[in-house]
């Protein structure tokens, strides 16, 4: 017997009014099980909402565009004994006949994760969803017409996966304007280069109208001339970085501040409590200490963990402390978020790294983990290196970068004594923090690491 059910939103994380940036499903679809129905874009990242169970979506709660909260309804899906059958048996549904392999090959082929979404049924020329019948009785998806999805009507949103919706943002590129050559007239990155490139010859308005400059566009070039080479993509995370990176290096003017800490004392402590620690189940490294002096330093000069207003006439002043960490992951950084550090003990932060770092390597990360920063440290210590320029994590205005400690002989007025040095790097935002301040910070991030009994004044 069919069951109406409300299909909810379920909790994806530690933010509200996320905006839907497309919707692939539509009137009288029949849907599986953890089938994508929507696409949300968070700050970091863009999410497809799966579905909980398989049935028939009779109605649409939300539309491109509207912005969601957990618990809010998605659609009406009509839920049946026969949907429950079919997949007890592993069935599946039989591809449209209209619908040639060759097609499906060239979707993978544009390197993008395609699911057809159906136009509402109530559309102009199509007809009402209930009046179609496939020959086991059950309602068919109504599928858009070619000559539709060809013309994209004026005022619907192109189409185009997030992907690429993301990568036209970068750089300024209104889909609008832009004729998709993929399947059934979608965008695909391609078509989005070509327009940039035709823009740029023909030395029109630019991608994006009122842009006060133009990039211009890298020369192609045929590296296989020079010897055998292979094409390899992209892992998510470092597509997702780095367009985010590109646009906080373009837009912030960057400073970078060079410093040095005495950290000999501080390693001796850390050494000998050490033991005590493990006896805790607790890996101290020298991160926790770290993170405590750069919250008593934001703290002290709160420019450091402020942030522009969106019209850059101000300021907004930040009454808590969470720190980013970058973490190096098989697939590229991340930076899960340590909430209110000023607040938590040594041994409390040494804990909460090790957890946060686990579920970033394990790709276990919710987009929750990673927001809330308001300021970011990029350590490098166990890696290597002298001293490195951090791009500022925009739109935080500062972010910290460290490099390995090493062993050196400083005179310390009567002779040269080995000290253990450690390199710091402060990448600032000029608009915000001005040289002094800058200065002022890494000089006082010396003095907290250099005597670790001042971070209890």
């Amino acid at each position: 017997m069919a069951n109406l059910e409300e299909i909810l939103l379920p909790d994806i994380g530690d933010f509200s009014d996320v905006p839907v940036i497309e919707v692939l499903v539509g009137p009288g679809d029949r849907i599986e099980p953890e089938q994508s129905l929507l696409t949300l874009e968070s700050d970091k990242a863009t999410m497809e909402i799966p579905a909980p169970k398989g049935g028939v979506v009779r109605a649409l709660r939300i539309e491109a565009g509207d912005r969601v909260n957990a618990g809010d309804a998605l659609l009406s899906l009509e839920t049946d004994d026969e949907t429950d059958g079919e997949r007890a048996t592993g069935g599946e549904e039989k591809p449209d006949e209209g619908e040639a392999p060759a097609e499906a090959e060239t979707a993978k082929a544009d390197g993008e994760t395609e699911t057809a979404s159906a136009e509402p049924a109530t559309r102009e020329g199509a007809a009402p969803a209930q009046q179609l019948r496939d020959p086991g009785g059950r309602p068919a998806p109504v599928r858009p017409r070619p000559a539709d999805m060809a013309s994209i009507a004026q005022g619907r949103t192109p189409h185009a996966s997030p992907a690429v919706r993301r990568f036209a943002r970068e750089l300024g590129v209104d889909l609008r304007r832009v004729k998709g050559s993929g399947r059934k007239g979608r965008i695909v990155k391609d078509d989005i280069q070509r327009f940039v490139q035709q823009a740029l010859r023909q030395g029109g308005p630019g991608p994006a109208s009122g842009a006060p400059w133009q990039m211009p566009a890298a020369p192609e070039v045929d590296f296989s001339r020079f010897g055998p080479t292979e094409q390899a993509p992209l892992s998510r995370i470092k597509r997702i970085s780095g367009g985010h990176l590109h646009r906080s290096w373009l837009t912030v003017p960057h400073v970078t501040q060079f410093d040095e800490a005495d950290i000999t004392e501080l390693e001796a402590f850390r050494r000998a409590e050490q033991e005590r620690a493990a006896t805790r189940e607790i890996k101290l490294t020298f991160l926790p200490f770290l993170l405590k002096a750069v919250a008593t330093g934001l703290n002290a000069q709160p420019n450091l963990k402020a942030s522009l207003t969106p019209d850059g006439e101000g300021l907004i002043l930040k009454h808590y402390t969470h720190v980013g960490v970058a973490v190096d992951t098989p697939d590229g950084l991340v930076v899960p978020v340590v909430r209110d550090v000023d607040k938590k003990g040594v041994l409390d932060l040494a804990r909460e790294l090790t957890e946060l770092s686990g579920k970033a390597r394990a790709g276990k990360l919710l987009p929750g983990d990673m927001q809330g920063g308001c300021f970011t440290i990029s350590s490098l210590g166990g890696i290597g290196g002298t001293a490195f320029t951090p791009i500022v994590n925009a739109p935080e205005v500062a972010i910290l970068g460290v490099s390995k400690a090493e062993t050196r002989p400083v005179w310390d007025g009567q002779a040269f004594a080995p000290r253990r040095i450690l390199p710091l790097s402060l990448s600032y935002d000029h608009r915000v923090v001005d040289g002094a301040e800058g200065v002022r910070f890494t000089r006082l991030l010396g003095e907290l690491l250099g005597d670790i009994r001042r971070l209890l004044l």
